[in-house]
């Protein structure tokens, strides 16, 4: 790739970024209002949640952060190929 191509790669990947983490952030808040039944997830520095709320609460966090981000950056390589015929990276 060009120094052009790589430099408008740049703000598209930050763009797809804020948009993954938007996208996780309110589907990990609607996992949890399922899960627990609360509004709010716990914060693993929150004094009155136990262990194993702030354990849980993390790993479905993280699911789905990485589920949404692979998601995104999938479709974005797949949007490259059908525009340019090659696959990127």
């Amino acid at each position: 790739m060009d120094l052009a191509g790589e430099a408008a790669d740049k703000p598209v990947g930050l763009a797809l970024g804020a948009f993954s983490g938007a996208i996780a952030g309110a589907a990990f808040k609607q996992a949890w209002k399922i899960i627990e039944g609360e509004g709010d997830a716990p914060d693993a520095t929150d004094e009155d949640r136990p262990w194993n709320q702030i354990l849980l609460a993390a790993a479905i966090q993280g699911a789905i952060f990485a589920v949404v981000k692979a998601s995104v950056d999938r479709s974005g390589v797949v949007a490259v190929r059908r525009l340019t015929g090659t696959w990127p990276g």
